[in-house]
């Protein structure tokens, strides 16, 4: 009887993510739907991005002076002009608000670019693949059902607007996707000699002009 009574109010956690618009740049929409009523809880969603992907530090900024976007992001220091094959994965804590329409759903949304990737062979596209993330919850003031949810060791505030620590509790989730995919545009290897080949005749007669211009047109002394 214990075993039925914990399953009934652990209910399922469901978590749907999915990316908005086309091209390298993109927005990812996180949408949760809690197994129990979350109370005056924080709610977010911990998302490891894969090298294909980034998040950028300064427009993230920008979104939370604006009060757009709560989220914490690790490292908080990136380098937005690597390319894929030379980046690392980093980690995002995104915090989530609460839908006005249902008390146990949370949506956020954050902007995500996708990074250049090495020429392929034989295909016009690269696969990035987001995992589903990982819900978190962080209540201050009371405390989250002891069956249902387990401590993470998850170091940041309860909040991106304070600075003081709060444990932060996970649970067990149903995604409706395991993972989600990017495809990115990529060049094609076989095109290397004619791309290199137009590189250096294109860059060959834009110097031949200036070099025109200026003696024709230069001054010197």
């Amino acid at each position: 009887c214990v075993t039925l009574d914990v399953q009934a109010a652990c209910r399922d956690t469901t978590v749907t993510q999915e990316f908005l618009n086309e091209g390298f740049h993109r927005d990812l929409l996180v949408k949760v739907e809690l197994g129990e009523d979350a109370g005056g809880c924080e709610v977010a969603a911990q998302m490891h991005l894969p090298p294909g992907i980034y998040v950028d530090p300064y427009e993230l900024a920008t979104l939370q002076q604006q009060n757009l976007t709560k989220a914490v992001l690790f490292p908080d220091v990136i380098d937005v002009e690597a390319p894929e094959y030379l980046a690392r994965d980093l980690l995002l804590l995104l915090f989530l608000e609460r839908d006005a329409r249902c008390s146990r759903c949370f949506r956020a949304a954050v902007p995500v670019h996708a990074r250049y990737h090495r020429p392929a062979e034989g295909t016009e596209e690269a696969l990035v693949v987001l995992e589903s993330p990982e819900v978190l919850l962080c209540c201050c003031h009371s405390h989250p059902s002891a069956e249902c949810w387990e401590p993470a060791e998850v170091d940041t505030p309860c909040s991106s607007e304070t600075t003081s620590p709060c444990q932060w509790h996970s649970t067990k989730h149903k995604p409706a996707y395991e993972e989600s995919m990017l495809r990115v545009p990529v060049g094609l290897r076989e095109h290397n000699s004619l791309v290199c080949a137009l590189t250096l005749l294109t860059t060959g007669l834009c110097s031949g002009l200036i070099l025109a211009a200026a003696c024709k047109y230069g001054h010197f002394s």
